[in-house]
């Protein structure tokens, strides 16, 4: 894993989970609940979220676009194929980096995101590698 991404998990404070929503049993409720136990600021970011939701006692949104705080690190649990418009998203409001959670890739949207000055990864475990390298 490039080292600019373990040091931007090591220094993020709030952290945008797109995919994220109220349905304790996937992956992404676990490790948002694992990232907001060690002190990470969890904002669930949801195509479909009613306003008023809550998430793990957070309010949800519907897109990055929504947030009203910066965000330093986009946690992306969609399909591959829908990254591209939320790699987008994580350009227009500024975040400092993007990450594709395992099993997730879109070399040409980190690219972008690259180019816009944000740090990438992608095909990794945001929970793994804070528990094993950072923790």
């Amino acid at each position: 894993m490039p080292d600019d991404a373990k040091e931007l998990l090591r220094h993020a404070r709030t952290v945008a989970v797109v995919g994220l929503d109220s349905r304790t049993d996937r992956v992404a409720y676990r490790i948002a609940k694992y990232l907001k136990e060690h002190g990470y600021t969890v904002i669930p970011v949801h195509r479909g979220q009613h306003p008023a939701e809550e998430v793990l006692g957070e309010k949800a949104y519907a897109s990055l676009r929504d947030v009203p705080q910066p965000v330093d690190l986009v946690d992306v649990f969609v399909r591959s194929e829908q990254t591209g418009p939320i790699i987008d998203d994580a350009i227009a409001i500024r975040a400092k980096g993007v990450w594709l959670q395992a099993g997730i890739t879109n070399d040409a949207g980190l690219k972008r995101a690259r180019k816009a000055g944000l740090v990438t990864t992608q095909d990794r475990c945001t929970m793994v590698v804070h528990r094993d390298e950072l923790a």
